[in-house]
């Protein structure tokens, strides 16, 4: 009889095993169908317009736009191949993580200055307000968070729009919400947004492409912080991210 119940378990086991490496198998092979039309997209383009640039006949006009658009798309194949490399390394187990005692508050602030161009060209209105909050963690990972989602705010958000950055203490967590009152995600969109290559329908014209991976290297770095992040929108009423993350020994100056 035990002998029958370990050769049960073996075959349990084994199977377990090969439903495992099924799974990985087909992971790798989506993971790999992704990039490769990721990056296909763009590389059709820049030839295509490339050669449309041989043409003689066009006009200064038609040229400069044929230009605009090989560059536009050299830089998010460029961006592809960051982020790529960003995501295979945070999942590594030999990334650098190095926790240091910095203000998240400063941090945020920087970062939403160096923004400043891409939300006064949009004649944004920011309504910023930001405790003064210290917080032990990856200072260099930490500062890959913020420009994201700020920047996605910006991206779908309409001129003269308005978005709202909140910092706060909450019991030991530090609480962070970026909201903006742009064009929403849908209910079905909200539940795929922290996966890879996942972009909302909205996000399809060619100006507001991504790689679809920004969101996967934020709740990736949320993660390894052991930290949330969650999103919450409504379609053409905006959306608000929020994050906590825990301050562990360390609390708001006063």
């Amino acid at each position: 009889m035990d002998k029958k119940n370990e050769m049960n378990d073996s075959i349990n086991h084994f199977n377990h095993m090969a439903k495992q490496l099924k799974q990985m198998e087909e992971m790798r092979q989506e993971f790999i169908s992704n990039v490769s039309h990721e990056i296909q997209s763009p590389l059709t383009s820049i030839v295509g317009f490339a050669q449309a640039l041989q043409y003689n006949k066009l006009t200064i006009e038609e040229r400069n736009h044929y230009l605009h658009i090989i560059e536009t798309e050299s830089r998010r194949l460029s961006k592809l191949s960051d982020n790529l490399l960003k995501l295979t390394s945070l999942e590594s187990a030999h990334h650098p993580f190095e926790r240091t005692d910095f203000r998240l508050d400063q941090q945020i602030r920087t970062i939403i200055l160096a923004c400043e161009p891409s939300w006064m060209e949009k004649e944004l209105e920011l309504d910023i307000s930001l405790e003064k909050i210290r917080i032990f963690a990856d200072q260099d990972l930490m500062s890959q968070v913020w420009p994201n989602l700020i920047h996605n705010s910006i991206k779908f958000t309409r001129h003269r729009g308005k978005i709202t950055i909140r910092l706060q203490q909450i019991d030991d967590l530090a609480s962070i919400t970026i909201s903006d009152n742009g064009i929403g995600i849908s209910e079905a969109d909200q539940f795929h947004i922290f996966e890879r290559f996942y972009k909302a329908d909205l996000a399809r014209e060619r100006s507001k492409r991504g790689s679809g991976l920004g969101l996967s290297i934020v709740k990736k770095i949320i993660e390894m912080h052991e930290g949330t992040i969650s999103v919450k929108s409504e379609l053409e009423k905006g959306t608000t991210f929020t994050i906590l993350l825990p301050m562990y020994r360390y609390n708001k100056i006063v």
